[in-house]
């Protein structure tokens, strides 16, 4: 629970939900200000678990060497004059991205004999999209597929929608571009279908939905067949989105999932092992992977003044002060209610891991967490990890006096604070 509260306050972030609220025309008050916790797998892996539950995929097979590709081709496509190459990195946007090496595009329709060339320009690059940041994402591997003949590009999505208490799918007879242009531009052609979790998916909920994608030749039953496959798949993987962008039609009245993204609940992981094993640490942020293997709530942000705090509230409070006052926090880092001394030395390893900090604010009031822990953690972690930035320490609450003590024997360079907002002032004047 603290980790799903640390994530909900951490406002500089915008939830990967935001398109499709904005789609199921969420209230102004809805979540798309939140930032939610969930497992996203890389498409390979969606495409293999899709097929398990009987939805049509493209024929695809996954390389991490270039050794690998011509093995690959002679195995899987014996036949195939033209396939396509697509990188695989959890984020959008990969057709319109830039390789760093100046290769243009994460996924390319190519000639066989230009496969080999293509996905070894991808292989162990880092593919730049407007998802990714300037940093972007390593490309670990590469997914090669069989290339369809379509006739036909639709949008179809399941999501957890917060109105109806229950899982929408959301289906559009345009597709193959971003859901906000498609909301932007086809408002009407956007169905929604709230389905109830107590009755399950119903032929007739199949059917508006299939009806809604205004299919040119594929089987009706055939393709609400796939519907309800899909609905499967959401609800036994304990999914929080399911999003097939295009859900097209192939030349031989096939619906297939050309491309799709999945994501799963964090909450469900113990019931889903073998799904959460597909976790790709190398896609996400090494500090967030460290704070996590710490159990500690931590979000990382873009400002240079590292933010160490207990509590949710408390964590907001400090940024929105910090930029009160001029500055702008680098992290949103929240070690709970009852962290131990070692969790506090973890802590400040992440912090000053961060090149971007030039200078840590400790703001600690003292409830079920004791201001002495702290304290005799912010002492061994300065021997640990060499504190090279100012340290702006407030203390308050239970075994205040003790933290103080500590912190003044420890002869340790730090300025003490009064209060919240001399805290956040000093750390801000900390920074000239």
């Amino acid at each position: 629970m603290a980790r799903r509260v640390a994530n909900v306050v951490a406002r500089s972030r915008i939830s990967s939900f935001y398109p499709l609220h904005k789609a199921i025309a969420a209230p102004k008050s809805g979540p798309w200000e939140q930032q939610l916790r969930h497992l996203n797998i890389h498409e390979y892996q969606g495409a293999d678990l899709m097929s398990k539950y009987g939805v049509n995929v493209p024929k695809g097979a996954v390389v991490s060497s270039r050794k690998e590709i011509s093995t690959v081709l002679e195995k899987e496509f014996p036949d195939n004059e033209e396939l396509v190459v697509k990188s695989q990195i959890l984020a959008g946007g990969r057709g319109l991205g830039t390789f760093k090496n100046g290769l243009k595009g994460g996924v390319h329709i190519v000639k066989r004999d230009k496969v080999e060339e293509i996905a070894g320009k991808m292989l162990g690059q880092i593919l730049v999209t407007k998802q990714t940041g300037p940093e972007g994402k390593p490309v670990n591997k590469v997914f090669i597929c069989e290339k369809l003949q379509l006739v036909n590009e639709m949008y179809f999505a399941i999501a957890l929608d917060r109105a109806s208490a229950g899982p929408v799918i959301i289906a559009c007879s345009k597709g193959g571009t971003s859901i906000e242009d498609l909301a932007e531009k086809y408002p009407d052609m956007i169905i929604k279908v709230p389905i109830n979790i107590h009755k399950g998916i119903t032929d007739a909920d199949a059917e508006k939905v299939v009806n809604g994608l205004n299919l040119k030749c594929a089987d009706k039953n055939d393709s609400m067949q796939q519907v309800k496959h899909l609905y499967d798949l959401f609800c036994k993987s304990d999914c929080t989105l399911v999003e097939i962008n295009p859900l097209a039609e192939t030349a031989d009245g096939k619906l297939v999932a050309a491309d799709a993204k999945l994501n799963f609940d964090d909450n469900a992981s113990f019931r889903q092992q073998e799904i959460f094993a597909l976790r790709d640490q190398s896609q996400e942020d090494a500090r967030e992977v460290a704070a996590a293997a710490a159990d500690l709530n931590y979000i990382g942000l873009d400002g240079e003044i590292g933010c160490m705090v207990n509590g949710a509230g408390l964590a907001m409070a400090t940024m929105d002060i910090i930029k009160l006052h001029g500055g702008s926090p680098a992290n949103f880092l929240d070690v709970g209610g009852n962290a131990s001394e070692n969790q506090v030395i973890e802590a400040f390893k992440i912090l000053t891991s961060d090149k971007k900090v030039k200078a840590i604010l400790v703001n600690i009031f003292g409830g079920i967490m004791k201001c002495n822990v702290i304290a005799s953690g912010i002492v061994n972690a300065a021997k640990t990890v060499s504190l090279k930035v100012p340290l702006i320490v407030r203390l308050e609450g239970t075994n205040v006096d003790l933290g103080k003590r500590i912190l003044k024997e420890s002869k340790m360079n730090l300025i003490a604070a009064d209060d919240l907002d001399d805290a956040a002032e000093k750390a801000v004047a900390a920074l000239a």
